[in-house]
């Protein structure tokens, strides 16, 4: 069977959607982090797609970007909210 992988991608997003957080940097600015947990290939995907940072690192979370973050509450909220 061939998977479509973009919508693999955005329930993946929609799902780390609920595991992100906000975290001060030294100069009081803040930036989204989400855990990560996912196969290498969905996170590699959404690297390149814009919606994360570079998640090859040995941290336990990676840094959202602002569209990813958008994207994330929109594709939770279109997929998990009680209507």
């Amino acid at each position: 069977m061939e998977w479509d992988t973009d919508k693999i991608d955005e329930m993946a997003l929609a799902v780390m959607f609920f595991s992100m957080f906000d975290e001060k940097l030294f100069d009081d600015t803040y930036y989204a982090r989400m855990w990560k947990g996912l196969s290498w290939a969905i996170t590699d995907r959404m690297h390149e797609k814009g919606w994360i940072a570079d998640p090859r690192s040995k941290n336990k979370s990676v840094v959202v970007s602002e569209e990813g973050r958008k994207l994330a509450e929109e594709l939770a909220v279109k997929y998990f909210a009680r209507k």
